[in-house]
């Protein structure tokens, strides 16, 4: 079940959230992902639209929106490919017509799964908290890739 996210639910999305995270972002190192677990708890996440898909009692994904910025899309490790992403991409689809959103190149299966869900790259940048290259994708209206200016 995919529900609005709730404060009783910060727990568990914090607790996937790092092991997501450090294991999608290996290259980055675990130590990195966990010094930015207070700043979800009291930033971010607060600062989000977030909906959660719920099973056996616990959170097993969640994807936060920062205005027509898919911010965060994780499943827990244990859970992956099982089309609970995709779910939760239908979910933020039918509330925005327009997304926009950065992921870390060298994280080819979350590029590859965003390519699948309709979103095309539309330019790169260098992550300043990392160093690592960022793609930026974009999804538009009607399942289309908004055109890019001059061109």
């Amino acid at each position: 079940m995919i529900r609005a996210f709730e404060p009783s639910d910060m727990e568990d999305v914090l607790e996937l959230w790092l092991e997501a995270s450090a294991g999608a972002h290996d290259f980055v190192g675990r130590e990195f992902w966990e010094s930015k677990v207070d700043d979800m708890r009291n930033r971010y996440l607060p600062a989000a639209e977030t909906h959660v898909f719920v099973q056996g009692g616990r959170v097993r994904g969640f994807v936060s929106l920062q205005g027509d910025t898919l911010a965060a899309l994780f499943v827990s490790p244990a859970f992956q490919g099982r089309g609970l992403g995709r779910r939760l991409m239908d979910r933020v689809k039918r509330l925005r017509d327009r997304l926009e959103l950065t992921v870390y190149r060298e994280n080819q299966r979350a590029v590859r799964f965003y390519r699948r869900c309709g979103f095309a790259v539309v330019g790169e940048r260098t992550d300043p908290h990392t160093g690592h290259a960022e793609v930026l994708m974009e999804y538009g209206p009607g399942g289309t890739v908004p055109a890019l200016p001059g061109g």
